[in-house]
């Protein structure tokens, strides 16, 4: 049996270990500047060709990447266009104003797509400077959700999903406390309103064309051959038409139907700089036709995201191995006000705080970019788009300038508050590190965060706030009494959280489920490790049935003998 056990026995990882985490040691040394020029600048010519492809294969899946966001972008336009319509067309207070800004922003995927939204409203006199100012905070917070499902792309291994899920939520955490301070704020002393208001005292509009980004000059072109959203169709809904009134679509040439034959479309449009329709257009269509349309393009921009997202991170992997890996972060440690300036260029680029953060999150995924550098591009990215409705308002009116210099002012605000001092800086930062540990204990933390963060509560608390805005006494009342039952809710789950070990149970019961999850997923390999043993098992078992005979008779024959 010694045997058996001698030969069964596993070798001991301690060592393997210990060696892991002297590498480990190595590679988290920081690299010199010296490295890093010789990294960069001083390769054969074999060397040379490797990372030139290996830079062509990233460019290559980074372009489709942008693609499969902007697909993503315009299936949830066409899929939520009249949803997200009636939401802005709402008569709203200020915390509807807010709970309609982060989902609008959800539904259309885009926080620079509502906040021109809001100020071409706001230029046509549907929605009050006020409310404007409220839904632009609240898109301030949607556009995170789209870096965070990025995130889940790395669900695969635990290191990277860490990472990146905090990478991703440092975003939200500073749109968050930054909405908690200024909401309330801007509700007591108008702060944002007053502001603006003495900005734009000598303002008159200009005439001119829409400036859009180069990096939207190279995707858009390929966007528009598959969907194109109609944008007029959002804001006709907002201004009290119906999604109806833009059926039936009328062409003049059903079979061939171009941008300037169709007099009326729907939800999807044909483009007007080559007058052609794109594939998902159908002449005959109904709303319910259209909306199937955007959700097909809206899960094909999903499926083509995380295939680029894939390859990016496995092509960066093998790019950025061992010491390559120091040698990058040094390069990337720059200083944090001048990551802002880094982020709003990028930005301005690109036009869209959701490309520049969720082209990052990866990054820090891998752990190429460090979370302490991913927050000031994040800051950056929230000043960068402001510029796209600073635009649209210099076509409009004032009011319009008014809440896009709101947008400015509000995130700049942020800023000042939360980074500069170190103190203040570490609040939004350990938050996002928490939310990434938490993906450690369960793996389905993202998807809960999503729904919770995204939906869930901003739909309870845009329908609380509909009560007291009808003028309907027993609405008002029953609107009050739900919301004392959700701060007594709030208030009980806070204490059961912190008090009566809540906290404890939570992190049990995600414990269980990502073990089961782990045991389901490892189950073929340890029934083929266990079958192995077994066999070591019989085979050992058989050579000792083998030995026992022969002594047996061996004995036998000693004891006839000694007889005889």
């Amino acid at each position: 049996m010694a045997d058996i056990e001698k030969n069964i026995e596993t070798p001991p990882a301690k060592e393997e270990k210990k060696e892991g985490a002297e590498t480990e040691d190595v590679l988290l040394e920081e690299a010199t500047w010296e490295e890093v020029f010789r990294s960069c600048c001083c390769h054969d010519i074999k060397e040379w060709a490797l990372i030139l492809v290996g830079i062509s294969i990233v460019l290559f899946f980074l372009y489709f990447f942008l693609f499969g966001l902007d697909l993503l972008g315009s299936g949830a336009k066409v899929m939520g266009g009249c949803t997200a319509g009636e939401l802005f067309g709402d008569d709203t207070n200020p915390v509807a104003g807010l709970m309609v800004g982060i989902l609008a922003t959800v539904f259309l995927q885009s926080s620079s797509t509502t906040t021109s939204i809001v100020v071409s409203l706001v230029g046509a006199d549907t929605v009050s400077v006020n409310q404007g100012i409220y839904m632009i905070m609240g898109a301030n917070i949607g556009t995170s959700v789209t870096n965070t499902i990025v995130a889940m792309g790395q669900m695969g291994d635990g290191d990277q999903l860490e990472q990146a899920f905090a990478g991703a939520t440092v975003h939200d955490m500073f749109n968050f406390l930054t909405v908690a301070i200024f909401f309330p704020v801007e509700l007591i002393t108008g702060y944002l309103n007053r502001l603006t208001t003495a900005c734009v005292k000598n303002f008159s509009t200009r005439d001119g064309e829409k400036w859009v980004g180069p990096i939207k000059k190279f995707v858009s072109p390929l966007t528009k051959k598959v969907i194109i959203a109609n944008k007029n169709v959002i804001k006709g809904v907002a201004k009290g038409e119906s999604c109806s009134d833009f059926y039936p679509i009328v062409c003049d040439d059903p079979e061939f139907p171009t941008k300037s034959s169709c007099s009326q479309v729907g939800l999807i449009s044909c483009d007007k700089t080559t007058d052609a329709c794109p594939a998902f257009f159908q002449a005959d269509a109904s709303r319910s036709d259209d909306q199937m349309s955007g959700i097909a393009a809206f899960i094909l921009g999903l499926v083509i995201l995380f295939i680029c997202l894939f390859a990016m991170v496995t092509m960066l992997q093998k790019m950025l191995l061992g010491s390559a890996t120091r040698i990058v972060r040094k390069a990337t440690n720059i200083n944090g006000y001048l990551a802002i300036l880094v982020g709003v260029g990028i930005t301005i680029l690109v036009q869209s705080s959701s490309i520049t953060t969720s082209t990052f999150t990866p990054l820090v995924g891998l752990g190429v970019v460090q979370l302490e550098q991913m927050y000031p591009i994040t800051l950056g990215a929230n000043i960068g788009t402001t510029i796209t409705a600073l635009l649209a308002a210099l076509l409009s009116s004032t009011n319009a300038m008014q809440v896009a210099l709101a947008h400015l002012f509000f995130n700049i605000s942020g800023i000042i508050v939360w980074y500069p001092v170190p103190f203040m800086r570490n609040i939004p930062l350990n938050a996002a590190r928490n939310l990434g540990k938490s993906t450690r204990v369960w793996r389905g933390v993202p998807i809960v965060y999503i729904l919770l963060c995204f939906i869930v509560f901003p739909f309870i608390l845009l329908g609380l706030s509909v009560l007291f805005t009808r003028g309907v006494k027993g609405l008002t009342v029953l609107g009050s009494i739900l919301t004392v039952a959700l701060i007594l809710g709030l208030a009980y789950t806070l204490y059961w959280f912190i008090r009566a070990n809540g906290k404890e149970r939570i992190i049990t019961k995600m414990t269980d489920m990502q073990a089961r999850r782990s045991a389901i997923q490892t189950l073929p390999e340890d029934i083929a490790l266990l079958k192995s043993k077994i066999q070591q098992l019989e085979e050992h078992a058989g050579l000792l049935a083998e030995e026992a005979p022969a002594e047996s008779n061996a004995d036998d024959k000693e004891s006839i003998e000694e007889n005889a």
